[in-house]
């Protein structure tokens, strides 16, 4: 039988289109922004709008509050899910079934701008932000980081890249280019890019150490 072209791209096209794209990570480790970045390239997005946009966060989270439930069992949303995009915590990744192809855009960024932005929003909540020093907390953390990524590697329908914010803002064109390889190649680079605002970048510290 020959080899048909068209037919590997239209196999290649439905596979794009059953697999669920995450964006996950330690919460305030920019996956609002990797959202807000998929989205301007042309890829339909899962929220529903329930957390609106704050000072903590000027251009909106894109949450999905049964993302939360995925603890108890709440999965039914995730068929409607496939070929779009969906932001998923790292400590809710291990709830997902197996029984769905994910492609993860793992987001990293220098831990003490983390705990940074973590209590500064908590601050503008009128939240206790000192409950855990910041030492415990980038422990409690770090060892978190390594057992989802752990996981995530034994993970066999888990497909991952991993993202630095920090890079992101340095170096955009370079990191959008590897997401778009690993999307498939098709998104509006040049929109994403435009998504990127350094001025938004409000908890910098100097003389932080790379992530690994």
């Amino acid at each position: 039988m020959p080899f048909n072209l068209s037919s590997l791209f239209k196999k290649n096209s439905r596979q794009e289109d059953e697999e669920i794209i995450l964006v996950s990570g330690l919460p305030r480790s920019g996956t609002s922004m990797m959202m807000r970045m998929l989205e301007a390239g042309g890829k339909p997005v899962v929220t529903d709008n329930i957390r609106t946009a704050d000072e903590s966060n000027l251009k909106g989270y894109y949450e999905f509050e049964r993302v939360k439930k995925l603890r108890e069992g709440d999965t039914q949303w995730l068929k409607d899910a496939r070929g779009k995009a969906v932001k998923v915590v790292s400590a809710h990744l291990e709830y997902l079934p197996a029984d769905y192809r994910y492609r993860v855009i793992f987001m990293r960024r220098h831990m003490p701008e983390i705990l940074a932005s973590q209590r500064k929003m908590l601050k503008s909540r009128d939240e206790p932000d000192d409950q855990v020093s910041d030492e415990k907390l980038a422990e409690l953390f770090q060892k978190h980081l390594v057992q989802v990524e752990n996981w995530l590697s034994l993970q066999p329908n888990f497909e991952v890249i991993y993202v630095s914010y920090n890079d992101v803002l340095e170096n955009p064109e370079v990191n959008i280019q590897r997401i778009n390889e690993f999307l498939g190649g098709k998104m509006d680079t040049e929109k994403m890019l435009g998504v990127i605002e350094k001025n938004l970048y409000r908890n910098r510290l100097p003389a932080v150490e790379k992530p690994a």
